[in-house]
This record gives structure tokens, C-alpha cells and sequence, in this order.
């Protein structure tokens, strides 16, 4: 697994740059994976749902429209990106939800507070020393028996998917600061159940989508 280049404090200033272009490349590398993890997290209306990295907000407006009366809450670390989230969200005519600039390290949220915790594309940005930790501050405002549903890019099945990684070692920034990561192993030693793993490759961007249960 290659290490992350990007510090943390350099992530709003990068996503920044390319919030007005972002929806484009998310249509075209990760869309399927996207849209599985939210199948996969099933929400259903009524529950509290935890979005972190909210990003311009493609998976939220679809977690409004299947939660519209219950509670609904975004985080990211980027205000630009958030904006463009509010945006989307406004136009669902859905009121209950809340976006807020907000850090995956310390959620401000009380233990057990969650049905469901959403996460697409954040731990491919993050150092690998760092992935216990914010796994654990998940597992703590999650319920027992809540879900997190991750997306994460990862390593290619076939050498083309690969090519992905190299650009990333040529220039992170070209890449938004991701590279390829395997969380599963992490998610188990946290103490995650019902842990699974699907593979999703889009324009050869390779994708991994986890599922896990705290406990």
C-alpha cells in the first residue's frame, strides 16, 4: 500500500480547486461504486444517517431522498465542497438534513448516535497509520449494529487498472491526493462484524466498496 502524500491540512485547499470539475470525473470513475454503496447501505426513512466526506453532495441528495423524514447529517473538511452539496440538497425540497464543515478525527457527535455511516473516497487520502483511528471514532457515534459503508480506491485486478496508481506516484494532486488502499483487514482488527468486500472497476478506476456492522 503506498503511504499518502497530501497532509491533511493541504485536502481543503486541493478539493477547492477542483470543486466546479469534480461531478464530471466522479461520473466518469466512480459512479458504479457510488451508487453500490448506497445500496448497500439501504437506508431507510426514519433512521439518523451520518454522510462523512460529503464532498459536492451525489450521495447525499440520494440519502435525503430516502430519509426525508428522518435525521440527516454531512460532514466534510472542505467549505467549497460543501457548498456545492447545500446546493444539491436545496434542491430536493427536503428540509431535514445538516451539512457542515466538520473532521472525520473528531466527529462532534455523541456515542451511539447513528443508524448508518456513509464514507466514499477519504481513506485513499488518508496515512494508513491514521485508519485505526478514524475507524474507531466511526465505530463510537455508530450504534450497535449500525452500518458503515465505505468506498475506497484500491488496487487494479488487471494491469491496467494499475496505471491509476502510477499517475498517482507521478503527481498526487492529479489524483485529488488518492491512491490505492485495502481497508478491510483494519475494519476487522476494529471489530467490525458482518464484514464484506466488493471490487468495482469504472474507466479502469478501480474501486473497493466495504460493508461493515459495529459491534
Amino acid at each position: 500500500m503506498k503511504d499518502a502524500r497530501i497532509a491533511k491540512d493541504q485536502v481543503p485547499h486541493i478539493y477547492s480547486k477542483i470543486a466546479s470539475i469534480y461531478d464530471l470525473w466522479a461520473l466518469l470513475t466512480e459512479r458504479k461504486a457510488r451508487n453500490r454503496c448506497l445500496e448497500l447501505a439501504a437506508v431507510q426513512d426514519g433512521e439518523d444517517v451520518l454522510e462523512v466526506a460529503v464532498g459536492t453532495g451525489l450521495a447525499f441528495v440520494e440519502i435525503l431522498k430516502a430519509n426525508p423524514s428522518g435525521r440527516n447529517e454531512g460532514v466534510d473538511l472542505t467549505a467549497a465542497m460543501l457548498a456545492l452539496a447545500e446546493k444539491k440538497a436545496r434542491r430536493t425540497r427536503i428540509e431535514n438534513y445538516r451539512l457542515q464543515v466538520g473532521d472525520a478525527y473528531r466527529l462532534e457527535f455523541p456515542d451511539d448516535s447513528f443508524d448508518a455511516l456513509i464514507n466514499n473516497y477519504m481513506f485513499d487520502l488518508l496515512p494508513e497509520r491514521d485508519f485505526p483511528t478514524v475507524l474507531e471514532e466511526f465505530k463510537r457515534v455508530l450504534r450497535p449494529g449500525g452500518r458503515l459503508v465505505m468506498v475506497n480506491m484500491t488496487e487494479g485486478a488487471r494491469w491496467y487498472n494499475g496505471l491509476w496508481g502510477h499517475l498517482y506516484q507521478i503527481s498526487p494532486a492529479l489524483l485529488g491526493g488518492c491512491r490505492p488502499v485495502s481497508v478491510l483487514p483494519l475494519m476487522r482488527q476494529c471489530g467490525y462484524k458482518q464484514t464484506t468486500r466488493e471490487y468495482i472497476s469504472q474507466f479502469t478506476f478501480p474501486s473497493e466498496v466495504i460493508v461493515g456492522v459495529a459491534p
